[in-house]
């Protein structure tokens, strides 16, 4: 249990991709933006959205939000979708939000408010969806990729407006996002079932066209399958996340079948009738636009990053040709995987003739996941130092400026085009404020919309009682009905069961749909200067022979306003270029705050706001491009205790027993006893050097690791127990419960965690390639308990446990392959003597005091890893014979011959896991040793020079700790001219924390 070196690491990322057979990049576990700051950074600007972005489709009004509130308020209009006729709209979103809206009425009985609840509880959902895939970008692919996503997301007009939207684009949106994560984290194994299941409820729940995204990571999955055969467990991952999809299903066709009154599959039914309907029928019947439509508008809301979306597959193309392939967790495949799915929904929904804005929704975190791989790729690239390429002749300040305006453009455009939207585009909400004046708003009046009919808001923006009603108006196409609201027949809502007059499918008009203007109490109109008036659609504002008391200040006077007036202009898009937008939104901007002085004060907050932009970005480009990145400082102590570690109040020497359970895990993707080779564990790094426990979380999936050397850790432990029995293995009397629940909990873990080695029994589990039966409830046990754990495991075993005097002492063991000590010299002492008795560096001045302290903390929930390393000079795993006979008293280094020719050397790594008993309290130790020729390692890219740059940074006492006198010449010649040879073949030194990261 040697301290050596050690550093806090990072979490396991998963397997490694066909696509590039090698070490997988681990990247670290510290990303540039905290996931809880990246959460409230979500949240504030989702929530803005929810509070002043306009409804910008009428869909949204008249299929969601009205639905609504003839749920929550028994009234409301609406559309043919609705009709049990056709039923092409699902009640189960509405429910949904209904609950939501509900759950708002207990704060405030307005139905404004509720509206506003409903919204914001859409912006919380969507600020965990992308807080939650940052979060995986960031540990998965690069934590620049990550900041770079992050700040996409929150300053893009698209996503602006997208967060809060009552639209089942947006909540499959959503999904895709968690469906994202979950494809890509392939930590404890790929998560197939889970992302199918999220992309199936995006479809499910809201588009089923948004699926299509999916098929991709599919594509994936059985090109992998192919290659690494495993068809069996990729059909259950399928299967499994199918099931899932399908509960969802069933739970959908239950609702809709109260609704409805009749079985309705809704997934197929808006198939049905988007794809097959026929002619006269379908989504083109509502107006079609061209092929470059959506081109158009994503660069309105994407600016830059829809440009950098688009690049990034040349990008990757180009860098993949300059620098070859790159041993680095985003493999080809990955890569092409993680930008080919907003490629092909673009490419499809370009082709469809029907196009609405709302339609991108949900491939909107794929844009700005292809943006940040692209802007990635192009800061790699002019963040270079290569001397050998142009771009590194150029003044860093100069490059590091290009990057920080560049991305500043970004920004900058973007949140002048979103307050463009709120600005110019808010009117329609505001509109109906003034009906909700002392002695206007009364039930049963009527507030009449004519050419306008499309941009005005749901009934939440009314009185109770007030409803609105259509004006003929140049518009023949199909206008909303009413919900039904008779209280007849069985079950609740008969609006939603009983069939409506005169809707249709093919969009054509019902004339008991119109309304007499003679009869409205109120009327909304609009006129802007220069429009073209006809007999449908006269400028009512202007007409002196209609009764303006009638019109009130909705028509009259707001509109007239120079405010509103000027709002209602800009909503002319046929007037207005594409390239004048943004113009016409600063201009409008301008007069606003012209006319009121409050909007000086928000002026001043978007300088302030852009300026705390471009100093965060700047200083996070500088250091993750124009410096060499930070990996994880391997010997920094950790600046928090986890809250895991908290210290119980308890007496020494007392445990009291915890009901933590621990989690099961999931099995290991692939696994096969003869093939899946150990993990390439490379716990060292650039000097300097420095003792620290250097301790990292670690995920209860990866507590033992097993690989295809079990065979031979397995016959070497059991020949060693076999000769040398105690020596190796013993359990204190006092200790045995400890060690029994040791192995309770390997014949728990191993058989979930490797299905295809052990087989769990009644009374213990059954090892299925060694035929070893392993009984642990029989009394007495045939062996020593730790013994029977040793025989499980590729692990070395020890448990301390404390006494009352607070120490904590050696009372179980199993040290068959320790390699330089014995069990017999350290077993019964306490913590502090096996350290100082070993003389590990720098132990009593740096170590001492804060291991104690962990002991004392550590608890059932909180498990840690820690990783070390070792030169040695043969080639025994068990026991190094170049520093003496086992057996003797006089063992040491300096007994080993000195400069043995490099075959002879091998690097040996511990990675070591530590964990408390929840029962017995004991703290157990699990010793797993990778031994490996350094000639082998060395092959590697990076890894001479970052050994050779380790073992030069060691200071005297670690020195003779780790024997370096014996050795060094030879190796650190060896290593040397293995990276002269790698820099020599073109590897990029600079790229090393790319690729590279501890403790891999």
């Amino acid at each position: 249990m040697s301290t050596g070196l050690n550093g806090n690491g990072v979490r396991r990322s998963g397997a490694i991709s066909a696509a590039n057979p090698g070490p997988v990049r681990r990247p670290s576990d510290h990303p540039l933006v905290d996931p809880i700051t990246a959460f409230y950074a979500s949240l504030l600007v989702n929530l803005l959205a929810a509070a002043y972005a306009p409804i910008q489709d009428c869909d949204e009004v008249f299929n969601y939000w009205e639905p609504t509130h003839y749920l929550n308020h028994g009234y409301g209009l609406q559309t043919w979708e609705y009709s049990p006729d056709y039923s092409i709209r699902s009640w189960l979103y509405i429910v949904i939000h209904a609950i939501i809206g509900k759950t708002g009425s207990i704060f405030s009985r307005t139905k404004t408010f509720e509206f506003y609840f409903i919204r914001s509880g859409l912006a919380f959902a969507c600020a965990i969806c992308q807080s939650h895939l940052f979060a995986t970008i960031s540990r998965t692919l690069n934590p620049r990729i990550g900041i770079i996503f992050l700040i996409a997301m929150i300053t893009s007009p698209g996503m602006f407006h997208a967060s809060a939207a009552y639209l089942p684009s947006s909540f499959s949106m959503y999904t895709t996002m968690l469906g994202m994560s979950a494809f890509m984290d392939w930590s404890g194994g790929p998560k197939t079932a889970q992302g199918i299941m999220w992309f199936g409820i995006g479809g499910i729940i809201g588009w089923p066209f948004a699926t299509a995204l999916v098929m991709p990571f599919v594509a994936e999955e059985l090109i992998l399958a192919s290659l690494t055969r495993e068809g069996i467990e990729v059909f259950r991952r399928f299967l499994d996340g199918t099931v899932r999809s399908l509960l969802v299903l069933a739970l959908q066709v239950a609702i809709d079948t109260f609704f409805y009154h009749k079985v309705v599959v809704m997934p197929w039914r808006i198939v049905l009738y988007n794809v097959f309907a026929g002619p006269g029928r379908g989504p083109n019947i509502f107006g079609t636009e061209p092929w470059d439509f959506y081109i158009r508008n994503l660069l309105l809301n994407f600016n830059i990053w829809f440009l950098l979306a688009m690049a990034a597959a040349p990008l990757l193309a180009l860098q993949r040709l300059i620098q070859g392939p790159t041993r680095t967790k985003a493999t080809l495949l990955r890569s092409v995987v993680f930008i080919l799915p907003f490629y092909l929904w673009l490419v499809i929904f370009s082709a469809q003739a029907h196009k609405e804005e709302r339609f991108m929704y949900p491939a909107y975190p794929f844009l700005v996941l292809n943006a940040a791989m692209a802007l990635h790729i192009v800061l790699l690239f002019i963040g270079s130092s290569d001397p050998q390429r142009l771009m590194s002749r150029i003044p860093a300040k100069v490059r590091l400026g290009f990057a920080s305006a560049f991305v500043i453009l970004a920004i900058d455009a973007g949140v002048l085009r979103t307050i463009g939207l709120v600005t110019a585009y808010r009117a329609p909400l505001q509109v109906y404020d003034a009906l909700r004046q002392p002695g206007i708003a009364k039930a049963e009046r009527t507030v009449c919309i004519g050419k306008e009919w499309y941009r005005f808001p749901s009934s939440y923006h009314l009185p109770d009682g007030m409803r609105a009603k259509f004006v003929k108006s140049d518009f023949d196409g199909l206008l909303p009905g009413e919900f039904n609201e008779a209280q007849i027949g069985f079950g609740f809502f008969s609006g939603t069961w009983l069939i409506p007059p005169g809707m249709n499918d093919q969009n054509i008009a019902d004339p008991g749909k119109y309304f007499d203007v003679d009869h409205c109490m109120f009327l909304v109109d609009s006129y802007f200067p220069g429009s073209q008036a006809s007999a449908l659609e006269p400028p009512y504002v202007l007409d002196i022979t209609i009764d303006h008391s009638r019109l009130f200040s909705l028509s009259s006077t707001k509109l007239t306003h120079p405010k509103i007036g000027k709002t209602m202009e800009s909503l002319q898009a046929s007037t207005t270029a594409m390239w004048q937008a943004l113009l016409s939104h600063l201009e409008n901007y301008r007069t606003r705050m012209a006319e009121q002085p409050k909007m000086v004060i928000y002026g001043l907050l978007v300088v302030i706001l852009s300026l705390w932009l471009f100093s965060a970005v700047i200083g996070k480009l500088r250091k993750s491009t124009f410096r060499r990145a930070a990996s994880p400082d391997p010997e920094k102590p950790a600046s928090k205790t986890p809250s895991a570690f908290k210290a119980q109040e308890r007496p020494p020497g007392v445990w009291i027993p915890s009901d933590f359970k621990r989690p099961a895990p999931e099995p290991y993707p692939a696994w096969d006893v003869h093939k899946t080779d150990p993990l390439p564990y490379r716990p060292f790094r650039h000097g300097p050097y420095y003792i620290t426990m250097g301790l990292r979380t670690m995920k209860w999936d990866e507590w033992i690791e097993l690989d295809n050397h079990y065979p031979k850790y397995h016959a070497d432990k059991a020949r060693r127990i076999t000769e040398r029995g105690s020596k190796c293995c013993k359990t204190a009397p006092e200790a045995f419960d400890g060690a029994v629940e040791l192995l309770e909990e390997f014949c728990e873990y191993l058989p979930q965690r490797y299905p295809s080695l052990y087989r769990k029994t009644s009374v213990g589990m059954d090892n299925l390639l060694t035929g070893e039966s392993f009984n642990i409830v029989e009394r007495p046990l045939v062996e020593d308990p730790m013994a029977m754990a040793a025989r499980m495991v590729q692990d070395d075993l020890a448990i301390m446990f404390e006494k009352p005097d607070g120490q904590y002492y050696l009372l179980a063991g199993a040290i068959l392959l320790a390699g330089f000590w014995r069990l017999e010299d350290k077993f019964g002492m306490p913590l502090s003597e096996i350290h100082t008795s070993g003389d590990v560096p720098g132990f009593k001045q740096k170590l001492e005091k804060g291991m104690m302290n962990f002991f004392r903390r550590v608890q059932p929930n909180g498990p840690v890893l820690r990783n070390n390393y070792f030169i040695q000079v043969d080639d025994d795993l068990a026991w190094s014979r170049s520093i003496g006979d086992e057996d003797s008293d006089g063992a040491g280094w300096f007994t080993a011959e000195k400069n043995k020719a490099i075959a002879h050397h091998y690097f040996r790594s511990e990675r070591q896991s530590l964990r408390r008993l929840p029962r017995s309290g004991g703290v157990v130790f699990t010793i797993r040793t990778y031994f490996h020729p350094i000639t082998e390692i060395a092959e590697q890219p990076y890894v001479p020079g970052r050994l050779a740059s380790a073992v030069r940074s060691w200071g005297d006492d670690v020195s003779r700790y780790k024997g370096r006198e014996r050795y060094q010449d030879v190796l650190l010649d060896f290593l040397d001219k293995k990276h002269e040879e790698q820099v020599a073949n073109g590897l990029d030194v600079e790229k090393e924390d790319e690729v590279r990261s501890y403790p891999y």
